[in-house]
């Protein structure tokens, strides 16, 4: 007969973590003392929840409207994400390239933290991201040793695994292979970041303040409470004992929250020396320069990723985005064939090749692509299809399509904010004032950030006398695009009125 202890390691090696629970729980029916079955546990249920640290940074609208650790209240331009470079300094305009509700223009890759669904809700914030996974294998030695536990180690059927109430963490902390699995699991299972901060501390403490992994771990531990500068000098002191990547992306993306996101750009750079075109740094170095509409920088080094890495989809979708939107869609589509060549099978995808094809003169490729696209399309994506699809119908001239169109985005997705603007106009050339304002207002509501719909509430207004509300919209139209000359000219209009009276 098999030993069960070496099929829950093989469990556990093919990812199959739930059955390398049950069996480990079997042999703790056994033997309650079982370290080693114990230790395996620990990992497999660590695992089954298991967030990569480096990749999991999402903000909601809780840390968004409460964060206190803004160096300065007003950055100078170039040097802040939360206040993206504007199209005067080198950023691109938004008149050409929509922008999110963070006020960034949209990328071709989404990725964590951004472009969620919808960042102004609480239910948003509320979210616990779930974006990446890895397994490690337990190490292997030649022989197993059954070494007997304390009464702490003792789990109950209708109780957790683990009682960390019960823990003695300075027993725990003297151990090193069994502290690493129990802070592990306490801190990706049980989510008790303030535990396993106490016995990180305890663990640093009996390695006489020698072992990098406990310092990136209390860093870790602070991270997440909030505690930035405390993690900051964990992390450094981490990276004096041992260059890692890892400490040093978790250092970067304490910068960012920080915002200081050129001293994350420095400190990648300065490690790029160490780990030589490392994707992972490469990746990190573009995504900041996108967050801060640098695009030109942004391109520059999703170009230095596809040198070390050919088949990075970031890089290729970034770098697709960015070519649609500076007026060469025959190169987009080149990038966006290769990701098809690459097994990429999806909506957006088909969209954007769709978008690249009408702009490039492909018709006869145009409604294939959208047909694809609507055929595989889930209901959140939907909206974005058939809001395209009205702007091919707007380009043949033909409006009634274009209005039913918009009418099928807005039912796929009630918070379409450029739907509803494209809709507002369309009911107003259609003689509909009245459904033109609420709609114009609606969309204005949805994305605050969005000029386009500031700015037709403002020229309706004005057209209608109503010079108050005109002069309130132009005022949120300039402050979202300062650089729209139409918005500057009526703002400008409102003010010799109003000085006239």
């Amino acid at each position: 007969m098999m030993d069960p202890m070496f099929i829950a390691l093989s469990k556990y090696r093919r990812r199959k973590y739930g059955e390398c629970v049950e069996n480990c729980t079997q042999i703790l029916d056994k033997n309650p003392y079982d370290q080693a079955a114990w230790a395996l546990k620990a990992k497999a249920l660590t695992q089954q929840v298991y967030i990569d640290e480096i990749e999991s940074e999402e903000q909601g609208i809780a840390e968004m409207l409460m964060d206190d650790t803004s160096i300065a209240q007003f950055a100078r331009p170039g040097t802040s994400l939360k206040q993206p470079t504007s199209a005067s300094i080198g950023g691109p305009s938004p008149a050409v390239r929509p922008v999110s509700q963070a006020g960034r223009p949209l990328s071709g890759f989404v990725r964590p933290g951004t472009q969620s669904g919808r960042p102004g809700t609480m239910e948003q914030a509320l979210k616990t991201p779930r974006t990446a996974q890895t397994a490690r294998l337990v190490t292997s030695a030649s022989g197993r040793f059954v070494r007997l536990g304390t009464a702490s180690m003792l789990s109950h059927p209708d109780g957790p695994f683990i009682n960390l109430q019960r823990l003695n963490y300075g027993k725990y902390a003297a151990k090193p292979n069994l502290a690493k699995v129990l802070f592990e699991y306490i801190f990706h299972h049980e989510n008790d970041v303030r535990n396993a901060l106490e016995l990180a501390a305890q663990a640093t403490g009996c390695a006489q303040y020698k072992d990098w992994w406990w310092k990136l771990q209390v860093g870790k531990c602070y991270h997440r409470l909030g505690m930035f500068r405390e993690a900051e000098r964990q992390y450094k002191s981490a990276l004096k004992q041992q260059v890692m990547l890892d400490t040093v992306l978790l250092l970067g993306k304490v910068y960012l929250r920080l915002d200081q996101p050129l001293q994350a750009v420095a400190l990648y750079k300065q490690s790029l020396e160490k780990f030589p075109n490392d994707t992972t740094l490469l990746v990190a170095i573009s995504r900041i320069y996108d967050g801060m509409n640098m695009i030109e920088d942004t391109t520059k080094w999703y170009k230095e990723v596809l040198i070390s890495d050919g088949v990075n989809v970031e890089a290729i979708a970034s770098i697709a985005a960015n070519y649609f939107y500076t007026d060469q869609p025959e190169i987009a589509i080149r990038l966006y064939r290769r990701l098809i060549q690459m097994g990429l099978y999806n909506v957006e995808l088909f969209n954007n090749i769709g978008l690249c094809c009408f702009y490039a003169q492909h018709y006869d490729m145009t409604l294939k692509c959208f047909e694809r696209a609507v055929a595989i399309a889930t209901d959140e994506q939907l909206a974005d299809v058939w809001y395209n699809i009205s702007h091919l119908a707007l380009g043949v001239g033909d409006n009634n399509m274009a209005y039913q169109c918009l009418r099928l985005a807005v039912a796929a997705d009630n918070g379409h904010t450029e739907a509803y603007n494209n809709l507002a106009v369309l009911e107003l050339r259609r003689g509909d004032v009245e459904r033109a304002k609420a709609l114009f207002r609606s969309s204005a509501e949805l994305n605050p950030l969005a000029y386009e719909p500031h700015y037709n509430q403002a020229t309706l207004s004005e057209s209608l006398g109503d010079l108050q509300t005109s002069y309130s919209s132009v005022l949120k139209s300039v402050e979202a695009f300062p650089d729209h000359v139409d918005s500057k000219n009526l703002l400008v209009k409102l003010k010799e009125h109003f000085a006239s009276l």
